[in-house]
């Protein structure tokens, strides 16, 4: 048995959980309360209405990207089929918190249960490093075609690009699986607010009833491996790249390199830069709520982005997408 202290929230009527020592394991009817954006009435349909259209806008614009892609024979390239693979892995991460909230905002409850919460941790790390490491592949496609043109097609053959993806799966896979395993060691009280629109684990680790010392520096560590080498060859890639851009004699074939790369930086820009802001802000304010406007940015607005900065850059996409059009008119 244990003992934790209790208290109640007039106006949600829900219960938190403050403190314990050596507390049981009543997860199995544990549910939490995912408290959204706002709790403002007047916000609620403005929320709707923006959520919604960033849904669908990603929805229509990644499944465009795929259909361009799988439709036309001249994308049949190693670059194009990351793209489409990371394109499909957008709409996996955005689905993974916005119908949520769009249901929540609709019945006026945000209750989850907690297998459901530990479902949608497992399917957000999933997509979410799965877009990582989908990223680093595509830098060493790029370093591949600049650095070695002449051998590209022979090193990035068709059976390299697909074992590149299922190693990319497979690691998304492990550590989701970390995650998940870390977030189920954790006990809770009956009915925890959660200040955010979808379960995250440094918001179970805070609202965790037991010890977390532990959980929050395994949790870093899976963050530093799965985020840090990645990122590292990322950044590696592109020094090489650099570097061999800068080797070639006429500026034309300078600008032609860095067009080559210029959407998928632009896509790493924005995907870590955003992640990085959603680090700092839940690390540095105080304020749950700015952490959960913070996250919009990282988990809908980026995947929104990414099929227009990849077609608004690159003619073939363009060319592929006015054809997909032109048959459906």
């Amino acid at each position: 048995m244990y003992t934790c202290f209790l208290y109640t929230n007039p106006r949600l009527f829900s219960k938190r959980c403050l403190c314990s020592v050596d507390p049981q394991n009543i997860t199995g009817v544990l549910k939490f309360l995912l408290l959204g954006l706002s709790d403002d009435p007047e916000l609620q349909p403005l929320i709707f209405g923006l959520f919604l259209s960033i849904y669908l806008v990603t929805m229509l614009g990644n499944l465009l990207i795929f259909l361009a892609v799988s439709s036309d024979s001249h994308l049949h390239t190693p670059m194009y089929f990351f793209l489409s693979i990371l394109s499909m892995a957008d709409i996996g991460f955005t689905s993974t918190t916005i119908p949520k909230m769009i249901l929540d905002i609709q019945t006026h409850s945000g209750v989850i249960s907690y297998a459901s919460c530990l479902i949608q941790l497992f399917f957000l790390n999933l997509f979410g490093c799965l877009d990582n490491t989908l990223l680093t592949v595509m830098a060493y496609d790029r370093f591949v075609a600049i650095c070695y043109p002449l051998h590209y097609l022979v090193i990035m053959n068709p059976r390299l690009c697909s074992l590149l993806v299922l190693a990319s799966f497979l690691i998304s896979l492990l550590d989701t699986q970390l995650h998940c395993l870390l977030m189920s060691q954790l006990s809770f009280c009956t009915n925890v607010e959660i200040p955010h629109f979808f379960c995250d684990s440094p918001q179970l680790l805070k609202l965790a009833c037991n010890d977390t010392s532990t959980s929050e520096i395994l949790i870093y560590i899976i963050g530093a491996i799965f985020g840090g080498i990645p990122l590292s060859g990322i950044i590696f890639s592109y020094y090489k790249i650099v570097s061999s851009i800068l080797k070639v004699p006429s500026s034309g074939g300078r600008y032609k390199a860095f067009v080559t790369c210029g959407s998928h930086l632009s896509v790493v820009c924005l995907f870590y830069g955003t992640g990085f802001v959603v680090y700092f802000s839940s690390t540095v304010s105080h304020s749950p709520k700015k952490g959960a406007v913070a996250s919009v940015v990282y988990t809908m607005v980026t995947p929104m982005l990414n099929p227009f900065i990849y077609s608004l850059r690159n003619r073939d996409i363009k060319i592929a997408l006015q054809k997909i059009i032109n048959r459906t008119a």
